[in-house]
């Protein structure tokens, strides 16, 4: 696995109209601020990068405030080490539940006590989906689809703007990414 590498997965870039930024933009924008192997992946806000030896500050709040004042743009950024997503990746508890990776969501959230705000959703029967809680992630099961899905809508009350979600196979090409 490359030392150094991780992904930053960007909240709410590229969904709407209000939060568009160009992929090269946000390349430039994240090689700018020292960072390298600068990839990004789909046009969604997903960014893959090197974290070189001893640099200072942590890389979602820098790459938010570099957004902010540079392109105007508030965004939550989630960043996860290649090793947190290699992680998140091997954790999985429902892929043999999961048909469709379009509807199996990974959920990030940025602080580890956050997990805690989810102990209802991980009692609750949500058949025909499912949910299970990582130390860094949580995974839905959106049996009927995503935007149809009461597990979807019950964790996003939950966390708010703590965390974002990614389909598991744009997970899997991210963390091929990381791995090259």
């Amino acid at each position: 696995m490359a030392s150094g590498m991780h992904v930053a997965l960007l909240r709410g870039v590229n969904v709407g109209r209000a939060k568009r930024v160009a992929m090269a933009d946000l390349r430039a924008l994240v090689e700018g601020l020292g960072y390298g192997s600068v990839r990004t992946l789909l046009n969604s806000g997903n960014v893959v990068f090197s974290v070189p030896r001893g640099a200072r500050g942590d890389p979602a709040q820098r790459i938010e405030q570099a957004l902010e004042a540079e392109l105007g743009l508030s965004a939550r950024v989630f960043v996860l080490s290649a090793r947190e997503l290699a992680a998140v990746v091997d954790g999985n508890p429902l892929l043999k539940v999961a048909k469709d990776p379009a509807r199996l969501l990974v959920a990030v959230w940025s602080k580890p006590a956050d997990r805690k705000r989810l102990a209802a959703l991980e009692q609750a029967d949500w058949s025909p989906d499912a949910f299970a809680a990582g130390p860094r992630a949580g995974y839905l099961w959106c049996s009927v689809g995503i935007l149809e899905s009461k597990l979807n809508m019950a964790l996003g009350k939950a966390l708010g703007d703590g965390s974002t979600s990614r389909n598991w196979a744009t997970i899997m090409k991210l963390h091929a990414l990381v791995v090259e």
